[in-house]
């Protein structure tokens, strides 16, 4: 059996905070506001696990409200989330993803990021899709203001 998720989650730009992509820390002028440390893409990638499964969403799993999880790393929620998958029977076929942000530029940190959440995931780097666009300056992320992520996953039960 396969299973189809998709998430989505958005951030305000905020000073003061450190850029985190995919885990990776983006050189920039600016962080993502957040409880967390408002990694928008493993936001995204959590989302599209968890509602494959049939889940609630990351902010039921992980709210914002609680101490716990003030200042985590997202990397720490995804293998939460992952540790769920899995006691579930699942794993994951591929993951694709799109960020949408007018700065910074992300095209040179792409290879970077894919190898870290590959490797996090335990999946190769050729089920990871991972890419970044515009919105030719419509929108919170074309005034800059923000970073959104958009992710889909494609899972198989494995028992």
């Amino acid at each position: 059996m396969y299973r189809i998720g998709l998430g989505f989650d958005a951030h305000r730009f905020s000073k003061g905070r450190k850029l985190v992509l995919g885990g990776v820390e983006i050189p920039f002028e600016f962080g993502l506001e957040g409880h967390s440390d408002a990694d928008v893409l493993i936001h995204a990638i959590c989302d599209a696990l968890l509602g494959a499964i049939g889940e609630r969403d990351i902010g039921t799993h992980f709210p914002d409200s609680s101490p716990r999880y003030k200042g985590i790393s997202s990397l720490s929620l995804l293998g939460e989330v992952l540790g769920i998958l899995r006691s579930k029977g699942f794993e994951i076929e591929n993951v694709d993803s799109t960020i949408v942000c007018e700065k910074p530029k992300l095209s040179k940190h792409i290879p970077e990021i894919k190898e870290k959440l590959s490797s996090f995931m335990e999946i190769p780097a050729t089920s990871l899709g991972i890419k970044a666009t515009t919105t030719d300056r419509m929108g919170f992320t074309g005034r800059q203001e923000g970073i959104a992520a958009y992710a889909v996953v494609l899972l198989k039960q494995c028992r």
